[in-house]
């Protein structure tokens, strides 16, 4: 059970080092974390229980009250990375230290990676907790701050009401974005007019959550072939655009288009990969064949993931040096790092678990 918090202005005596090691794995941890639900597909489980060793030294953090700030101010000011803001912002909250707080909007603000960190802060905390915090950012005049509320919002499933009706109109390329991206999470129907007008954007982003929130309330139709242009036109979303393409069609209209994207090298990668997003577990022997093709393997592998998450802790069936698979693997790859699973094992494996033929 998590330490109650302490009452503002108390803390207790604590040990410097103990100290320092909380505050120095909060930001690791977190930042492994992070990264490690951004792969292709990320492993749950491990993401699951690093979270406990996450909140175990976040207990520490909290009992130690004000005594852990220099330790959070020395690690962010020498290593000012996601990590460290997550564990700055997530302190600051906890403390309800407007300063701290405002500092750690300055931090965000100095982020390329959208402020992960601070945004990582508000997830983890209760939502009671920050509303004060996204009340007063949403409607700010400050587009970064009006960006934090919604994402904000996002990570709690919580509706603005009237206000995201100006939101999804913001002239705010990033407020715009995840406008329309908390709109199709909550299902705003209603909303479904400037989903529609997303689609005519200068901005891909604005296009991809447009296309995508009209899929969550029903209109696959309207928002479908934006994501399918986006997706076969690769890029960072590209994957984000192609589960929401099998996610909103129907299983044959998906498997045609997939058929015909398999029809080309530069986007057959994409079609083996939505493969794994189906769910069709029945289709383990011909990701088989596909993982022995060099240029076919990074999304045959990912597939497998997807569909046998079981299969990760059979570490027998990956190999992460390319020259194991052969001389083709070797000059597609180079010496660039890559995870693959091997054919012929995943193939035994996969007729002892009697799911091959």
């Amino acid at each position: 059970m998590l330490a109650r918090p302490l009452k503002p202005g108390s803390s207790i005596p604590v040990a410097s080092e103990v100290l320092r090691q909380h505050s120095e794995l909060v930001a690791f941890l977190w930042a492994q974390r992070d990264t490690l639900l951004a792969e292709d597909p990320p492993d749950l489980r491990v993401a699951d229980e690093i979270r406990r060793r996450i909140e175990v030294n976040l207990d520490g953090l909290r009992l130690a009250g004000a005594e852990a700030w220099p330790f959070i101010v020395q690690q962010h000011r020498s290593f000012p990375e996601k990590g460290e803001l997550f564990a700055y912002s997530w302190m600051a909250i906890e403390q309800g230290d407007r300063q701290r707080i405002a500092e750690t909007v300055d931090f965000g603000r100095a982020m390329d990676d959208d402020a992960r960190g601070l945004i990582g802060a508000l997830a983890w905390h209760d939502p009671h907790t920050i509303a004060p915090l996204v009340r007063d950012w949403i409607g700010a005049q400050d587009a970064f701050k009006r960006f934090l509320g919604v994402s904000a919002c996002i990570a709690h499933d919580v509706d603005p009401k009237q206000m995201l009706v100006r939101l999804i109109q913001d002239s705010d390329p990033k407020v715009r974005t995840v406008s329309l991206r908390l709109a199709g999470k909550l299902k705003r129907s209603d909303l479904a007019q400037d989903m529609y007008g997303a689609l005519q954007a200068d901005n891909s982003a604005v296009r991809l959550w447009g296309a995508w929130a009209l899929t969550q309330i029903g209109s696959g139709n309207l928002g479908g072939p934006e994501l399918r242009k986006l997706a076969i036109a690769g890029g960072p979303d590209a994957l984000l655009a192609l589960r929401a393409v099998v996610n909103a069609g129907s299983d044959g209209e998906v498997r045609r288009w997939m058929g015909g994207l398999m029809r080309s090298p530069q986007t057959a990668p994409l079609a083996v990969r939505g493969i794994g997003m189906l769910g069709d577990r029945s289709a383990l022997g011909w990701l088989v064949q596909q993982m022995s093709q060099p240029a076919l393997a990074v999304a045959a592998t990912a597939a497998f993931l997807e569909l046998f998450p079981e299969a990760r802790r059979e570490s027998k069936l990956f190999s992460d040096n390319p020259r194991n698979a052969g001389t083709a693997f070797i000059e597609y790859f180079g010496d660039d790092p890559v995870t693959l699973a091997a054919a012929e094992r995943v193939e035994a494996w996969g007729r002892s678990q009697k799911l091959i033929q």
